[in-house]
C-alpha cells in the first residue's frame, strides 16, 4: 500500500535533495545545493517566505515555496513555486502544497500571486484559478565554438565582479531592473536586502561575472551563477545611457569564455517573450531554445 506524502517546512539540510529534484524537473536551470540552502535560510522578514518539501517513505520528492514580493512598490504581490518529481505526480502532492502555500499567502496579506509552469502543468494551474499573462523562454548553449568576442570600446574596461564595489553593482542592477519585463515593477529593492540575497549568495560566481566600467560607473554587466558543470545567467543589463553599443553582447561573450576556461560545460538563460534585444544577443551567442514556461497570475 502506498504511503501518503508528508509535507513539512524545509530546513537547510534539505538543500542537496531539493537540488536533485530540481535538476530532474528543470534540467535547463542551474542552482547549486549551496544556493538552495541560502534561499531557505536567508530572506527579508517582509517576504514572509515559506519553503515546504514533501517526502514519501523518507525520500524528498517535491518542493513548494511562497512569499511576498518586496522588490516591488505594488502592495500584496506574491509568488509561488511548486515542482514535483515526475515519478510522484498526479498523487495529490502538488495540490496539497498549493493549498498550504495559498493559505499562507492569504494570511500574510497577499492579493495577487504569480507562478510559472510547464505547458503540461497549465491545466493543473488553471484548476487552481490561475490565468496566463506572459511567456518565459529558456535557452541552452554548449560552451564550445563560441563566436569571436567583440572588441572592447574605447573608454570601457572589462572587470570581474570580485573587483567591483557592491554599492556600484547595486546601483547598476536597480537601474536596469526597472526595464525588466514583469507583471510588477522591480522598483523597491533595498541595498541591505540585495546584499544578503544577491551579492552574498553562494550561487553568484564573482570571478566569472563580468562588468563593463566607464570610469567608476558600472554601465553593463552579466551575473554568472554556477552549479558544478553548468552556469546560469542571473541578470544581464546595460544602463540606459550606454545602450545600443553592444555592451551586453560584449560582457556576456566575455563571461561565457571565462566559464569555459573554468571547466563549465553548458550555459543556460531565460528571457521574457517581450525582451527582443536580449533574445537577439543570446541567438548571436549560439543559445538555442530548450523550453518555454507560462507566466500565470491568480487573485487571492
Amino acid at each position: 500500500m502506498r504511503t501518503r506524502a508528508v509535507v513539512r517546512q524545509a530546513v537547510a539540510d534539505d538543500a542537496e535533495a531539493v537540488a536533485a529534484v530540481r535538476r530532474v524537473v528543470y534540467p535547463y536551470k542551474a542552482m547549486s545545493p549551496a544556493a538552495l540552502r541560502h534561499m531557505i535560510t536567508v530572506q527579508s522578514p517582509g517576504e514572509r517566505f515559506l519553503p515546504l518539501v514533501a517526502e514519501r517513505d523518507g525520500e524528498l520528492v517535491a518542493w513548494g515555496s511562497a512569499g511576498l514580493n518586496v522588490w516591488t512598490s505594488e502592495p500584496g504581490q506574491s509568488e509561488v513555486t511548486i515542482y514535483v518529481h515526475p515519478e510522484y505526480r498526479k498523487q495529490g502532492i502538488g495540490s496539497e502544497l498549493a493549498d498550504r502555500l495559498h493559505q499562507h499567502l492569504t494570511e500574510v496579506g497577499a492579493v495577487r500571486v504569480r507562478t510559472f509552469v510547464h505547458p503540461d502543468g497549465l491545466e493543473f494551474a488553471r484548476n487552481l484559478g490561475y490565468d496566463g499573462t506572459r511567456q518565459m523562454h529558456y535557452a541552452g548553449l554548449e560552451l564550445t565554438g563560441l563566436p569571436e568576442q567583440p572588441p572592447t570600446p574605447e573608454g570601457i574596461e572589462l572587470v570581474s565582479f570580485d573587483a567591483v564595489d557592491p554599492r556600484t553593482a547595486y546601483t547598476a542592477d536597480t537601474i536596469v531592473s526597472l526595464d525588466e519585463p514583469s507583471d510588477s515593477p522591480l522598483d523597491a529593492v533595498e541595498f541591505d536586502q540585495w546584499l544578503d540575497e544577491i551579492w552574498n549568495s553562494p550561487s553568484m560566481d564573482k570571478s566569472l561575472s563580468v562588468g563593463a566600467m566607464a570610469g567608476d560607473e558600472l554601465v553593463a554587466f552579466t551575473v554568472v551563477e554556477t552549479a558544478v558543470d553548468r552556469m546560469w545567467s542571473g541578470m544581464t543589463g546595460t544602463i540606459p545611457g550606454y545602450r545600443g553599443r553592444g555592451l551586453a553582447k560584449l560582457v556576456k561573450s566575455a563571461a561565457l569564455r571565462r566559464a569555459a576556461a573554468a571547466g563549465i560545460a553548458s550555459a543556460y538563460t531565460s528571457n521574457d517573450d517581450e525582451n527582443g534585444p536580449m533574445i537577439a544577443v543570446n541567438n548571436w551567442l549560439g543559445y538555442r531554445r530548450v523550453q518555454t514556461e507560462l507566466g500565470l497570475l491568480r487573485t487571492l
